[in-house]
């Protein structure tokens, strides 16, 4: 594990002498509410190594030394969101053997499924789960990290040959860009869509309410502790005290401390005496015409999609989604094909303002 300085920079130097560096990383998103990466996991042929970000190292430089080289991920969109908040992570480069291995045709796309079929090695997945932010870690979790990157170089040359052979390395190039795009962009939260878990829709009116309170007190007291929000109270047990609450007020959790049961018991008060014109609405579903003419040209489509699958050995949904051959049927000013699928598909792609 690097962590001190001193190994730090001898470690930049001989980075340096590389051009393509295999990369993962780690979080404590199931520990923490507020998320931290703790671990960056590094391979070049012949080494691999574990970076420890919590060591309050300068990552800049590291960042730096990285500017320029071929970077290797196994589904990159996590990784570059979580290194982006360290810092400008270099992204000009990215080779992502999963994107790679969906348009190879693979239908199993797991690194553990692409490793045993390619690598014939069965990696274990006993550390998923495990708290990356202790120091110091075990030898399992470190066995399980190195894992993360250590075929990635293998699996990288075995595709890109692929992708060569079938012709289908600028479509890897377009995919791989909309992929590095959509991680540079802010996720914006809509609050009123926040506490509507899976299960609210049967609740009532009332109970939309109650659940509202309850996930907004839970989001505060998981910052207060810096635990993730079902530590407190699962969405199982929300949903059942949100349900329950109109008609008893027993629905109180035991383990609450004394400061959160007093504010759980006041957010839960003033959403059973909020006024029946303040509780939350229900969805408002905009309905889109379609009509025959669209639905035509939507199954023409389709088959030609499907049929092109077929020929390619590709799941359809790599040609093109159903959502994206409605935009198309439909000629949405928005384009949600990359220029690779309208050729394919021979669709006249819309010019970009």
């Amino acid at each position: 594990m690097i962590a001190a300085p001193s190994l730090y920079f001898d470690f930049l130097e001989r980075l340096a002498q590389h051009s393509e560096i295999a990369l993962d990383t780690e979080a404590d998103s199931l520990h923490c509410y507020y998320e931290k990466l703790c671990l960056i996991q590094i391979a070049w042929p012949g080494e691999l190594l574990l970076l420890d970000p919590l060591a309050d190292l300068p990552l800049a430089e590291f960042f730096s030394v990285l500017q320029g080289k071929k970077l290797i991920f196994h589904d990159a969109d996590y990784d570059l969101r979580l290194l982006r908040r360290s810092g400008s992570f270099p992204d000009e480069n990215i080779f992502d053997t999963m994107i790679a291995a969906r348009l190879c045709g693979e239908r199993h796309l797991g690194l553990a499924a692409l490793v045993e079929k390619y690598c014939s090695v069965q990696l274990s997945k006993a550390s998923r789960k495990d708290n990356w932010g202790q120091r110091p870690l075990s030898s399992t979790m470190s066995t399980y990290a190195l894992n993360d990157v250590r075929y990635l170089h293998t699996l990288a040359a075995i595709f890109e040959e692929k992708l060569l052979e079938l012709d289908r390395i600028e479509w890897f190039y377009q995919s791989r860009d909309r992929m590095v795009r959509a991680t540079r962009e802010v996720r914006v939260k809509d609050e009123d869509m926040l506490w509507r878990i899976s299960g609210y829709a049967k609740l009532s009116p009332r109970s939309w309410a109650v659940l509202r309170a309850l996930w907004q007190w839970r989001d505060r007291e998981s910052r207060k502790v810096d635990r993730p929000a079902f530590y407190l109270l699962s969405n199982s047990d929300m949903l059942r005290i949100a349900e329950c609450a109109p008609r008893s007020q027993d629905v109180i959790p035991q383990r609450l401390s004394q400061e959160q049961r007093i504010q759980f018991e006041e957010a839960l008060s003033h959403a059973l005496a909020l006024p029946e014109e303040e509780c939350p609405k229900p969805l408002v579903r905009t309905a889109i015409h379609t009509s025959r003419q669209e639905m035509e040209v939507f199954r023409k489509l389709k088959d030609k999609r499907d049929h092109l699958a077929d020929q390619l050995g590709l799941n359809p949904s790599v040609i093109a989604s159903k959502f994206a051959l409605e935009m198309v049927a439909k000629n949405s000013a928005t384009q949600p094909l990359l220029p690779w699928q309208c050729a394919l598909l021979e669709i006249d792609p819309i010019p970009k303002l």
